[in-house]
């Protein structure tokens, strides 16, 4: 039998290969089947035929046997592989556990980029990723008039006109609504003791089964239910079932005192639907009740309206379908002149998907967010990048040692790598911990008025999105100083004998380099926190036209039913002149009085009066936000009355009389006192018995528009909200306030005592909420930054050890010492300041629609940040300096 030829042998030492092994265990076989043959007696060239025959088809065999050779093969490597990995994951544990404070500086930095990371993708994914928790909710379209400046009554639709769009359009599967006009603790839930206030909408028939909605127990509302006469029923949201009602399983079909009238349970809503959340962001909604449509044919534009698009009909399609019904609808069909009044001027219908309706206008915000988050986690991995350089440069002779003998520079890079991944997993674990507590504590701010907010929660892609950034983290930060490593020069690592030099004078440039990117990211955040802070500022300066400290509002239940209008006007008053007398004599009530409506609330429109003998053109003038009030009320809000206030005497047989607001005056009067004026309500003559400050209605940052106040005695207000001036805090006489209203009337319900303080804060919530979040991932950014310039400047001088003695040695003073070491910290700031603030100029753009009275380059924004980037820095390589400045020669001398 014939051995191998020698350099096939030695062809193993360049790696296995199965196909040679195949042959040559196949030839070992047939020369030793052949071979027994020959003893047998066969001939050389009979016995090496024979033994083929025997042995089958050679190259068949040879493939197989070469098959299963590579399959082998690739196994073994792959368990060397993954043998290699975990040796590198026992050393990795092992040197981390030799220097914990790297370990746990590095998992900080890295716990807080991904933790902030996480929680804020979890909130963009809810309000922009994921779809609405409705079934098919693509199809969902939100239908309502333009934008316009009278408030709810110029952005719903009556009755009738929504029975009509129902029934003319052809793009709908189904359209349904419910009732704009809904306040909160609208509702009184008695039987269990004291009143219990409880907030209900009115809602179509049809509501959930339009949304896509299920309950989760009993059934949604019955067409018989909607009928004008049936039986009152309800839907109790899932939170207010286990709140009121301790999650009582035999709820369905028991019987419920509402507004003193008895109302059955027909069903309890899933836990995933929260009205408020999607509808009325920052309201907490308890229960539904079926809008009876007959009931409200005369009460005008009081409905919101939302379709179902039919599968295949896209938006723009729904659109001019909408165009062409519009002009058809009627406010009233019983009054042949209110039809065609929505196609009038700034009139018609514009569509978006719910969607963009429930979170479209915080699309910007949330990007510039999300933009934050993601520079901090660029800032975060510059960090670990710049602490894996100096850790790599430390164990430089440690790397060298491991070429030396036999280790590849891909082994090398690979340990440093795997390194990068346990602190990044560590962190991301770590991370993600943080966010589940970030949105836990999110989910439930209740002040906070954005949509979806009690939806948010941390989902599979929130943790698939932690692994990815994990893993971008390590590999784009943590490579870069393994393969920096790697391709040095080993041998002069070996040579060099002084700590941090050799390897570490080619990474000094390269730190700088990341520490200047970061204090460039850490500008740009700043510069945008600071015109974000800025223009807050300015939107908290606005003159809101009212006094909103001291003050606070309940609402109060009464009682003015009477057989005609004038003597329900009377009871009415009589009603709430006790009221506010009983509660102005509570010490540390300055003032008392009622109104229907309050600011940055609910709101609505009814008609224009105009001067005695003046005449505009039809649609020409804008419809007036109405407000029915009290004596008293304006002294209670704050608000500034030129000319008299409403008195008691103003009742239903007194002269008309109202008041009106300043933008209202200016309009009608240019130039003339408006006091004792006389407007025209059609033929109803209304002296003007005084003017008061433009009262910003629906929100801090648009300008005022028109407003109108009755008295209570001469309208009937929409309900009561009692607001009280106090010298004292206003939560200290809660207790005190209801007390007096119960001694009034003992069916008031315990309603809150809000701080009217509270409801403006509810009003610029979302602006404070991203203004609070980025600059608080500014302020991070600029802590991580500076930790990077420390780390830097404390590498430079360790290097620098011996030069620094040797300088001392020859005369050079403690204080030249320190400004050498903080002018190059100076050099690098200032370079990172200058790149940031090019940057910042750029990117202050994008956030221009964002600001409030706030131009994007506000030069004071960009000299402060300059300044307090310049003073972080220079605190920042003080220490080093200080430290520098004590080095002793002689100790410098012996270094290495």
């Amino acid at each position: 039998m014939k051995e191998p030829p020698l350099w096939r042998r030695y062809s193993r030492l360049l790696g296995p290969d199965p196909a040679a092994d195949v042959k040559d265990e196949l030839r070992f076989h047939l020369e030793a089947k052949t071979e027994d043959l020959i003893r047998r007696g066969w001939e050389p060239h009979d016995a090496r035929r024979e033994a083929e025959r025997q042995f089958g088809d050679i190259r068949a065999v040879q493939q197989v046997g070469q098959h299963i050779g590579e399959k082998m093969e690739h196994r073994r490597r792959l368990s060397d592989y993954w043998t290699e990995c975990i040796q590198d994951l026992r050393y990795t544990r092992r040197t981390l556990a030799r220097d914990p404070g790297f370990a746990a500086i590095s998992i900080l930095i890295l716990t807080l980029a991904i933790g902030a990371n996480v929680a804020v993708f979890s909130v963009v994914n809810t309000l922009m990723l994921r779809p609405l928790p409705f079934a098919n909710a693509a199809q969902l379209v939100w239908i309502a008039p333009p934008p316009q400046k009278c408030g709810l009554s110029c952005a719903t639709y009556s009755s009738d006109a929504y029975d009509e769009f129902r029934a003319l359009n052809r793009s709908y599967q189904d359209v349904t609504g419910y009732m704009a006009f809904t306040g909160a603790d609208n509702y009184s839930l008695s039987g269990q003791g004291v009143p219990v206030p409880a907030t209900g909408v009115e809602v179509i028939g049809n509501f959930l089964e339009v949304l896509g909605v299920q309950p989760a127990m009993g059934r949604s509302f019955t067409l018989d239910e909607t009928r004008k006469g049936a039986r009152p029923v309800a839907l109790l949201s899932n939170p207010y079932w286990r709140r009121q009602f301790a999650a009582d399983p035999t709820i369905v079909g028991k019987a419920i005192d509402l507004n003193g009238k008895p109302v059955t349970v027909v069903g309890v809503l899933p836990a995933s639907f929260d009205f408020g959340a999607a509808f009325s962001p920052g309201s907490k909604v308890d229960l539904l009740v079926p809008l009876i449509l007959d009931d409200e044919r005369d009460w005008g534009n009081i409905l919101t309206m939302i379709g179902r698009l039919k599968p295949g009909v896209s938006l723009s399609q729904a659109q001019s379908d909408a165009d062409f019904v519009v002009p058809k609808l009627c406010w009233n069909v019983k009054n042949a002149r209110s039809c065609g009044s929505y196609a009038g001027k700034d009139g018609g219908i514009l569509l978006r998907t719910l969607k963009d309706y429930v979170s479209g206008r915080l699309r910007s915000s949330l990007i510039l967010l999300w933009s934050a988050v993601g520079a901090i986690l660029l800032i975060a991995g510059v960090n670990l990048s710049n602490l894996l350089l100096a850790r790599a440069s430390a164990r430089g002779r440690e790397f060298a040692v491991r070429g030396a003998l036999g280790a590849s520079r891909g082994r090398i890079i690979r340990q440093l790598l795997i390194e990068s991944l346990v602190l990044s997993g560590v962190g991301a674990m770590l991370g993600l911990g943080l966010a589940y507590g970030l949105i836990e504590w999110l989910a439930h701010q209740g002040s906070l008025a954005l949509p979806l907010l009690s939806t948010v929660r941390i989902d599979g892609r929130a943790v698939e999105w932690t692994v990815l950034i994990a893993v971008l983290v390590a590999i784009l930060f943590g490579l870069a100083p393994g393969i920096r490593m790697a391709t040095g020069n080993l041998q002069e690592a070996l040579k060099d004998s002084g700590p941090g030099a050799g390897l570490g004078r080619r990474h000094e440039t390269l730190r700088s380099a990341l520490v200047i990117s970061e204090v460039a990211l850490a500008c740009i955040l700043l510069v945008g926190a600071g015109l974000l802070l800025r223009s807050f500022l300015k939107v908290l300066d606005v003159n809101l036209g009212f006094q909103p400290d001291r003050a606070a509002s309940i609402k109060v239940e009464y009682d003015d039913n009477a057989p005609t209008g004038e003597e329900s006007a009377t009871k009415r008053g009589t009603i709430f002149r006790q009221m506010a007398e009983h509660v102005g004599a509570i010490p540390g009530v300055e003032a008392a009085g009622v109104a229907d409506y309050l600011p940055f609330g609910q709101n609505r429109a009814w008609g224009t009066p105009t001067p005695r003998g003046k005449t505009y053109p039809e649609g020409s003038l804008p419809s007036p936000l109405v407000y029915v009030i009290s004596p008293g009320f304006m002294r209670a809000m704050g608000i500034q009355v030129r000319g008299r206030d409403f008195s008691w005497s103003d009742g239903p047989k007194s002269e008309q009389v109202v008041i009106i607001n300043a933008a209202t005056a200016r309009f009608y009067w240019p130039g003339e006192d408006a006091v004792d004026k006389i407007l025209m309500n059609g033929k109803t003559e209304m002296r003007v018995v005084g003017v008061v400050d433009d009262v910003h209605e629906e929100n801090v940052e648009g300008s005022a528009g028109w407003q109108i106040y009755y008295p209570l005695m001469q309208q009937g207000p929409a309900g009561a909200q009692l607001v009280v001036r106090t010298s004292l805090d206003p939560a200290s006489l809660a207790g005190s306030v209801l007390h007096a209203l119960r001694e009034l009337n003992p069916k008031q319900p315990a309603a809150e005592f809000r701080p009217i303080r509270t409801i403006v804060n509810r009003a610029v919530s979302p602006r404070r909420f991203f203004m609070m979040l980025v600059t608080t991932f500014a302020g991070l950014g600029m802590l991580l930054a500076s930790l990077g310039i420390y780390g830097v400047i404390s590498y430079s001088v360790t290097r620098q050890t011996q030069e620094i003695g040797v300088r001392m040695a020859l005369g050079a003073s403690t204080g030249r010492v320190q400004g050498d070491v903080l002018l190059h910290t100076l050099r690098l700031a200032l370079f990172g300041i200058g790149v940031g603030t090019v940057f910042s100029v750029i990117a202050s753009r994008f956030i221009a629609s964002m600001l409030f009275d706030t131009s994007p380059w506000d030069i004071p924004t960009y000299i402060c940040i300059v300044l307090i980037l310049t003073v972080v820095a220079l605190v920042s390589g003080y220490l080093p300096a200080r430290r520098a400045s004590r080095i002793s020669p002689m100790t410098a001398l012996r270094y290495n």
